[in-house]
């Protein structure tokens, strides 16, 4: 399947998984236009994934959460949905052929906080595989 020209990553609450996404998306096909959004806007984006993307040297500090709604009248070559509840969504939305790709949840790890960062690290680790594949 051959790269598309533009990517709109999706999830709960844009604070974790989509914006990882999209930062990964971003560094392997610079040219490429690559969004995130969430079903709603988080306050801000997740510490852990900031510290997570940061051992590649990627900077999601400064990413705003962005809703879906955002995105309304736009269209993308690839929607790719992380969460159960935004495939249900984007489908309706129709902003474009639509993927789901199932993504573990880091926030639902517990313990000490390099049990914490290590449940993020697999998940980022997961998502570099699916776009290496989508976009290799």
């Amino acid at each position: 399947m051959a790269a598309p020209g533009s990517i709109l990553f999706v999830c709960n609450l844009n604070k974790v998984r989509s914006p990882m996404a999209a930062a990964l998306a971003k560094a392997r096909s610079p040219g490429m236009r690559v969004e995130s959004c969430g079903l709603e806007a988080a306050s801000m984006v997740d510490p852990f994934a900031v510290a997570a993307m940061a051992e590649l040297g990627l900077e999601l500090e400064w990413h705003e959460p962005q809703p879906l709604e955002a995105f309304e009248g736009q269209s993308f070559e690839r929607v790719i949905a992380l969460t159960p509840e935004a495939a249900a969504w984007v489908e309706k939305a129709g902003l474009g052929p639509t993927l789901y790709w199932p993504t573990p949840d880091p926030t639902l790890e517990g313990g000490s906080r390099e049990q914490r960062l290590e449940a993020y690290r697999a998940t980022r680790k997961a998502l570099e595989a699916r776009i290496e594949a989508e976009l290799g």
